[in-house]
């Protein structure tokens, strides 16, 4: 067995922003494996099909093979990647998952304009008709041609958002200006730069030119609008510096924040239709059900299947986790509600925790008492995302013609899709993979 600090080299090679280095790193921790000198977890039903990754941003800087290799060394059920705007972490994901023989999902996050619901809140605070939304299932990073037009405007759009940020903000906080190659993209290795990027780098700009603890503190207090007295606090936390300049700075009411048009974002049809056309599946992103856009569960819910929504996506942690019990319960509610709404009409959902900013964690606490109740539902909607993973590339994801002619309805759809999620992972798959393409379900249903 190898030693604890040999892992740890390991795994941070595994984030390195090297491409070769990762590829190196991954075969002999595979290689190591093969020989029983690492050991992978045993399954356990704890999965999250929701981590950013760091080509778009990561909280603690996880590549997509370390993510891949923390569900095997964690025995997660199975693993999910979700970026905002890009798709290039996909292939190097799903090769890293293949050889580590776990379930894996990959996925895409943006937002989008709603025209039905113009004047309502969604699940973008402040922002009525504008709403997150997603992606799962994408089994390639390389687009046909012509889809890749529309996912380069994604990623271009939202570098524009992001750099007018700075731009406002870096007159704001001058000295304390970042310089958009230099300070920014040098922080994350696709070229897509985030607000949270701009975070670390503001902050990181700030301890190079103030250099005195104390003026830095002052400096800080004055621009983000905090107590002399409490800046100590705040600034000798990175975590806490950053989110605070974020929402002092970015979000609504600061001076980097402008309200957004409709034409800011891709209309939800638009999306939709680019993630059927790729082999996906058109999700919904459920925030907590306390907006008006989100208050009747059914009747969003109804909306999105209209517009050839399929799956559910929710951050559980946000729908519970709570000290003010009050607040819980409510919060509790609004999740059991969204999950009814759901079951009743045979939604599948998909769960994970972000990790899009730092202290999120690597996955959900499922025995809690919020969520154990739903964790049978959470499994069978990951197994169903991984069946469609599979699937799809021989043409019989789970909305494909195949899948049409072979189910009555939704819900035969989500037991035949269920089965195969669960009793195969990529090795066992690769070798009836042959044998099972252009079969109808009936057929396949004898190897389940």
């Amino acid at each position: 067995m190898i030693t604890g600090k040999e892992m740890a080299c390991f795994e941070a090679g595994l984030n390195s922003y090297d491409t070769e280095e990762r590829t190196n790193i991954l075969s002999e921790i595979c290689e190591l494996c093969d020989t029983g000198k690492i050991v992978q977890g045993e399954q356990v039903d704890s999965h999250n099909l929701h981590c950013h990754t760091f080509c778009s941003y990561n909280g603690y800087g996880f590549s997509p093979t370390y993510i891949a290799w923390l569900a095997a060394k964690k025995g997660w059920f199975a693993a999910g990647i979700v970026d905002f705007d890009v798709l290039d972490a996909v292939n190097e994901f799903l090769d890293a998952a293949s050889r580590f023989n776990i379930r894996a999902v990959c996925g895409i996050e943006t937002r989008v304009f709603v025209g039905d619901m113009a004047e309502d809140g969604i699940n973008s605070p402040g922002e009525p008709g504008v709403a997150y939304h997603m992606g799962v299932g994408f089994a390639n990073s390389d687009l046909p041609a012509d889809q890749q037009v529309f996912l380069k405007n994604l990623k271009q759009k939202a570098a524009e958002r992001t750099f007018g940020i700075v731009e406002r903000v870096n007159t704001f906080l001058s000295p304390v200006k970042l310089n958009i190659e230099k300070d920014l993209l040098s922080l994350t290795p696709c070229g897509n730069a985030t607000e949270r990027h701009a975070c670390t780098a503001y902050r990181k700009k700030a301890e190079q030119l103030i250099t005195d603890e104390a003026e830095r503190n002052a400096f800080w207090a004055k621009k983000l609008d905090i107590p002399l007295e409490n800046a100590s606090s705040i600034v000798s936390d990175p975590v806490k510096l950053e989110a605070t300049i974020r929402s002092k700075t970015m979000k609504r009411g600061g001076v980097g924040y402008v309200q957004p048009d409709p034409k800011s974002f891709p209309a939800l049809e638009e999306m939709n239709a680019f993630v059927a056309a790729n082999g996906a599946i058109p999700t919904v992103a459920w925030l907590d059900g306390s907006s008006s856009g989100e208050s009747d569960p059914g009747k969003l819910l109804d909306l999105h299947i209209a517009k050839g929504g399929a799956l559910l996506n929710i951050i559980p942690d946000r729908n519970w986790n709570f000290s003010d019990q009050a607040v819980k319960a409510e919060k509790v509610a609004c999740l059991n509600a969204i999950m009814e709404a759901a079951a009743q009409r045979d939604m599948p959902v998909v769960v994970g925790t972000e990790m899009n900013a730092p202290g999120q964690k690597l996955a959900d606490d499922f025995e809690t008492d919020a969520l154990a109740p739903h964790t049978a539902e959470f499994v069978k909607g990951a197994a169903i995302s991984f069946a469609h993973m599979l699937l799809s590339p021989l043409t019989m994801g789970y909305l494909s013609e195949w899948a049409a002619d072979n189910f009555a309805d939704t819900a035969a759809k989500n037991e035949f899709f269920e089965a195969f999620g669960r009793k195969f992972k990529p090795e066992s798959f690769a070798k009836i993979k042959a044998e099972i393409k252009n079969k109808n379900a009936l057929e396949i249903k004898k190897y389940l």
